[in-house]
């Protein structure tokens, strides 16, 4: 495998374009080597999930598209990012038990937290933010002994 390997894909801040955001990264990592039926590749589904909708419904209509970057360092980690012109950062919400949404980056900093991984915002120059999660690459590297066994 190469030693860095990128992928984004632009999409209209659109709900129907949470589905293709999150077929677009599983479909890449599993080009990339990922087995799409793995656990990691449910979490990035739940991870890519979230953002997306993150970056359609929080972002009042002041963005619309968001991208989606994927990057792969030394077949050690992966990162998953999703940029949107929005300015304003994620926070967490209040909370109520009857409340339907407001969890998404609690569900995203826990699941990164169980991979071992960290999430980040950053701002964009252009005036928006990068909301990107980053953890351990699953797969491990075939070594040579491992291609020559029966």
């Amino acid at each position: 495998m190469a030693d860095h390997l990128e992928a984004s894909v632009t999409l209209p801040s659109d709900p129907a374009s949470v589905a293709a955001a999150r077929a677009y990264a599983v479909g890449t990592l599993t080009e990339w080597g990922l087995p799409a039926d793995a656990d990691a590749a449910d979490t990035v589904r739940l991870i890519v999930s979230e953002l997306a909708t993150n970056a359609v419904e929080h972002t009042l209509g002041r963005s619309p598209t968001f991208t989606v970057h994927l990057a792969l360092d030394h077949d050690e980690r992966v990162r998953i990012g999703v940029t949107d012109s929005h300015p304003r950062f994620p926070r967490r919400l209040p909370a109520a038990v009857q409340q339907d949404n407001g969890r998404g980056m609690v569900i995203i900093r826990w699941l990164s937290a169980e991979y071992g991984g960290r999430v980040r915002v950053r701002p964009t120059r252009e005036g928006g933010k990068t909301v990107s999660v980053e953890l351990p690459w699953p797969v491990r590297a075939a070594s040579a002994t491992d291609r020559d066994e029966p």
